[in-house]
C-alpha cells in the first residue's frame, strides 16, 4: 500500500494520500491548513488520482483545505454527526485563535463548503479507490470523530506483525489522546470510545494519527496512560 502523509502549515496535522500502488486512484484524508498544492505535487508525482477526500472529523485544522483539493471533482466524506461542521468550521472557533490564524498567515481566513458531501455512519464499509475502508465512530474529541481502517500496511513497513492500517484522527495519538475541552467535546463518550472502540483494536494495527508520528496498537495498549485501567 502506498502512504505518504504530508504535515499542515498550522497545528501540525497530518494529512494522509492513500492508494493501493502507484498509478492508481487514491484517498486524501484530512487536508488541513496550507497543504493543498503539496497535496498535488504528490498527485503528479506518483500519477495518483483522487477518488475521494476522507475527513476524520470536522474540525477546522483538518478540513480547511477540503474544498480546494476536492475541486469540484471530488466529494468529501464525513461522520453524519459532524456535518454540520463543514457548513462552516471558523464558527466554532474563538475569535482569538481565529485572530491567530490570520496574523500566522498574513490573510483573512475565509471558508466555501464542498460541493459534493457525502455523510456515513457507523461499521460502514467504503469500497473507494480498490480498498475496502471500515468507519468506527468515536465520538469525544467531536460528535462525529471516526477511525478508517483498512486491510495493509503502508510499502516499507514489515508486515510480519502489522496486518492493517487504523487512521485515528484525534481520537488516539501516540503516547495521548484528543482533548475534549473544544465546543462539541466530551470526556465521557471520549472514555467510552476509548474503552469500546479503541482497547478492542488487535496489536497488528498500525496507528497513523491526526497529528505526532505514527504508532501501533501493541504500544499504545501497553504504553498510553489514557488507556490504563479501561474495562
Amino acid at each position: 500500500m502506498f502512504v505518504r502523509s504530508i504535515v499542515a502549515d498550522a497545528f501540525g496535522t497530518n494529512c494522509y494520500i492513500v492508494a493501493p500502488a502507484r498509478g492508481e486512484e487514491c484517498l486524501i484524508i484530512d487536508p488541513g491548513i496550507g497543504v493543498e498544492n503539496r497535496v498535488q505535487d504528490v498527485l503528479a508525482e506518483h500519477r495518483l488520482r483522487p477518488a475521494a477526500v476522507l475527513l476524520t472529523h470536522g474540525h477546522l485544522d483538518h478540513v480547511y483545505a477540503v474544498t480546494p483539493v476536492c475541486a469540484g471533482t471530488t466529494a468529501a466524506y464525513i461522520h453524519s454527526d459532524d456535518r454540520y461542521r463543514l457548513r462552516d468550521p471558523l464558527a466554532t472557533m474563538s475569535q482569538p485563535l481565529v485572530m491567530a490564524l490570520e496574523q500566522q498567515f498574513g490573510r483573512k481566513a475565509t471558508w466555501t463548503e464542498p460541493e459534493d458531501v457525502v455523510e456515513f455512519t457507523d461499521r460502514q464499509v467504503l469500497e473507494l479507490a480498490g480498498m475496502s475502508v471500515e468507519i468506527a465512530h468515536a465520538p469525544g474529541h467531536t460528535e462525529g470523530s471516526v477511525l478508517f481502517t483498512t486491510s495493509g500496511v503502508p510499502e516499507g513497513i514489515p508486515s510480519d506483525e502489522l496486518d492493517r492500517t487504523i487512521l485515528s484522527g484525534d481520537v488516539l495519538f501516540a503516547g495521548s489522546i484528543g482533548r475534549t475541552d473544544l465546543p462539541g467535546g466530551d470526556h465521557a463518550a471520549m472514555t467510552r470510545s476509548l474503552r469500546d472502540v479503541v482497547l478492542p483494536l488487535p496489536d497488528s494495527s498500525l496507528v497513523l494519527p491526526g497529528h505526532g508520528p505514527a504508532t501501533t496498537m501493541a504500544r499504545e495498549r501497553t504504553t498510553n496512560p489514557y488507556l490504563q485501567g479501561l474495562v
